[in-house]
């Protein structure tokens, strides 16, 4: 048998979704509006964070970041494919597969650490409200946001370059939508003990630990609200950290399904789906859900309407 070292390979072929022909049109069309939904929500998420004054809190400028993230998560993920499927051409070249693989993972294990980031914010907003505004101050907000694009950037070049360094048997097909690098690993036929321990340890670092801070933060944040006499304050708080939860069980609960599975379940055609979810359909429900479930967004988003009377043809109006 022929090896080859995935450096050496032009191209790679995506199998995609053909083995089920009957409902591809019916994915790409799906795929598609959640790419533009995703796109349009997170753009006026990031547009009222910065023009409204109101929104200048630590809370919206780690929501500007998740947006800002989201958009390349997605874009990173999804473009490749709708543009294959108009062309009819599902192939990438090595660099765009490496390209993509990278900012896939950075993006994801970014994501993973500014939602722990954001729980604590909650926590302590809600926990310790007279010293919020001295501990997370502007300059605690930007290191702290700084450090979770760090985190997941230097983690992510870890695993890809770790990858593609690792040799394959003649066999270019990727079978998935993308270079996930799971189904690339699939492609290796030499002893891959060292990549997958290195795997390992940055998703067990990036998935189960940041997901206990935000239970345990979010246990002291229930027990907080739990002793608020004002039925509007314990109202508001609840609906916010609601509206955080409702994301972090999506895509954390996919994520862990995926990379923490054992290595003798071969799901590739689950794990499709899975990663459509955690990547197409989780950044097209954050602003969403934090849009309805907010009011501050809500009032953010009228006066942006007011000002701006042709936005009320791009952003649907939700009942208050």
């Amino acid at each position: 048998m022929v090896k080859a070292n995935l450096t050496v390979i032009s191209n790679f072929i995506f199998l995609g979704f053909t083995r089920y022909p009957k409902v591809e049109v019916i994915i790409f069309v799906l795929c598609l509006l959640m790419y533009l939904i995703t796109l349009l929500g997170n753009i006026i998420l990031i547009s009222i964070t910065v023009l409204d004054s109101h929104l200048h809190k630590p809370m919206y400028f780690f929501l500007s970041n998740l947006s800002f993230l989201d958009i390349w998560y997605t874009s990173s993920a999804l473009t490749p494919m709708l543009t294959n499927f108009v062309s009819g051409k599902n192939t990438i070249s090595f660099s765009g597969c490496a390209t993509q693989m990278y900012f896939s993972l950075a993006m994801g294990s970014t994501e993973c650490v500014l939602l722990s980031t954001m729980a604590y914010d909650r926590y302590v907003a809600i926990c310790n409200p007279l010293r919020y505004p001295i501990i997370m101050n502007k300059r605690a907000c930007v290191q702290i946001a700084a450090g979770s694009w760090m985190t997941g950037c230097l983690t992510a070049l870890v695993e890809t370059v770790s990858v593609l360094q690792l040799s394959v048997c003649g066999s270019s097909i990727i079978n998935h939508f993308t270079c996930e690098i799971l189904a690339v690993l699939k492609l290796v036929c030499v002893d891959t003990s060292r990549v997958q321990l290195i795997m390992l340890v940055i998703s067990v670092l990036l998935l189960p630990m940041p997901m206990l801070l935000i239970c345990v933060s979010y246990a002291f944040i229930l027990s907080s609200i739990l002793r608020i006499s004002s039925v509007d304050g314990g109202s508001k708080a609840f609906s916010t950290c609601a509206a955080h939860l409702t994301v972090v069980v999506l895509f954390y609960g996919t994520a862990l399904s995926m990379y923490l599975k054992p290595s003798s379940v071969d799901s590739q055609e689950i794990d499709k789906f899975m990663a459509l979810v955690y990547a197409g359909l989780t950044p097209m429900l954050n602003p969403i859900i934090y849009s309805l479930r907010n009011k501050e967004v809500k009032v953010a988003v009228k006066k942006l309407l007011i000002r701006n009377p042709l936005c009320a043809f791009l952003i649907p109006q939700s009942k208050s």
